[in-house]
């Protein structure tokens, strides 16, 4: 039996093994990371795992793959993980009407584990009236991270936008100086991302709902803030350099981190790879939410546990989830990950100044689910699809994104 430990930016490959006992328990485990600051964290827990004599395999397919190896014909197929992960609560239906749910509500009680989360997250897990999901990380989906030599040579202060009309002011200052003024990547993954980010800070919850959830209101469609945020995303879509074709989110972030950028507009996880990189939060990088904005759009990352295994490996599956909950282990966590601790009693000397942006907005501007927490996932992917042609085509117009989301909710819903 062998303690596997993720290396480098390898998506499956193993790099080091560390030998457990002989008769140690396994978990195999499915995800969807593989970032260099994503990575980093995962061998947090394996690490915590292989002192416990538990060891870890895995399936590792990047959220941003094209590979068809799903989650569900793993499960279906015969060869279901034991750990993995996944927010969509319709797939924790699916495991219940096959037998194979795993509630945690009992074991997060006992071990006063409930208590210490925030409501946010509590609500982000539950599924049905039951916790269903291990929670990893909080995550903000649509910061913007900036370089701050870059903002310093080009003479401008992104902590004071206060709206994106500021924001834009600047945007000739920092290309008259040499720098792209924002970092654009290339997939249907980022697109999705910065849409739903933009209909929720420029929207508001109320529009934000209509359009993610889980029965779409199809009057969002003749919503004028709605349009504003597609005419927003073809505007900062539009900072496009040569290499933005393909180009991961965190190649887009390493652009911002080299120089080349003054800053990424993506989800908070960026910080991990500034981490990565060497760099500290206030020195060489800053971090606002986006200027003006009028709700957080939350992600809470999280792990499902199969039931309907044998009691070694439940017992195993239990001891992975108070693992990842425990308060140290979170903060420990969330400092590889680039994320804040889902632990509201993690040490806050793990904290750095991009936490406090992510706790005070959250108290002071409040969020909305991400749309995996809450919406069908047919529809969220159409999303998606619609956003990334936009994205790809100047010749898409805003009023054909109404058309073809207006297409794809008639044959999704209709």
């Amino acid at each position: 039996m062998l303690h596997r430990k993720l290396g480098g930016l390898a998506t499956a490959l193993l790099m080091t093994a560390v030998p457990l006992s002989a008769n140690a328990a396994e978990l195999f485990v499915y995800h969807s990371w593989s970032a260099e600051s994503e990575v980093s964290a995962l061998n947090v827990l394996i690490d915590e795992l292989a002192e416990r004599d538990i060891a870890w395999s895995e399936i590792a397919i990047p959220h941003e793959s094209e590979s068809n190896v799903g989650l569900i014909n793993l499960v279906t197929g015969g060869n279901p993980p034991d750990v993995f992960i996944e927010s969509n609560p319709g797939f924790y239906r699916d495991l219940k009407g096959m037998g194979l749910a795993q509630p945690v509500t009992e074991l997060f009680d006992s071990e006063g584990i409930t208590e210490n989360l925030p409501q946010a997250v509590v609500q982000s897990i539950t599924v049905d009236g039951e916790i269903m999901k291990i929670p990893t990380a909080i995550h903000i989906d649509g910061m913007i991270y900036y370089n701050k030599a870059v903002a310093e040579a080009a003479g401008v202060d992104p902590a004071s936008w206060t709206s994106l009309e500021d924001m834009w002011a600047d945007q000739q200052k920092v290309e008259d100086a040499g720098y792209t003024f924002m970092a654009m990547g290339g997939n249907t993954f980022q697109a999705g991302y910065l849409f739903h980010a933009l209909v929720a800070a420029m929207a508001g919850p109320d529009t934000y709902y209509k359009l993610y959830g889980p029965e779409p209101d199809p009057s969002v469609f003749d919503d004028g803030s709605l349009l504003e945020a597609i005419d927003m995303h073809r505007k900062i879509t539009s900072q496009t350099d040569d290499g933005w074709v393909n180009r991961s989110w965190a190649d887009t972030t390493s652009t911002v981190i080299t120089g080349q950028a003054l800053m990424h507009l993506h989800g908070d996880w960026m910080k991990g790879q500034w981490r990565a990189a060497g760099a500290t939060a206030g020195e060489e990088f800053g971090c606002i939410n986006i200027p003006g904005t009028k709700a957080l759009s939350v992600t809470v990352d999280s792990f499902g546990l199969l039931g309907g295994v044998d009691e070694e490996t439940k017992e195993a599956e239990f001891e992975f989830a108070k693992i990842v909950t425990d308060p140290e282990v979170a903060a420990k966590f969330a400092a590889n990950k680039g994320s804040t601790p889902v632990r509201s009693d993690a040490p806050t000397g793990a904290m750095d100044i991009c936490n406090t942006v992510v706790l005070e907005g959250l108290d002071n501007i409040g969020g909305v689910q991400n749309p995996f927490n809450i919406t069908d996932g047919d529809w969220h992917m159409s999303i998606w699809n619609a956003l990334f042609e936009y994205q790809s085509d100047p010749n898409t117009t805003p009023d054909d994104v109404l058309d073809m989301l207006r297409d794809e909710y008639d044959a999704i819903f209709g």
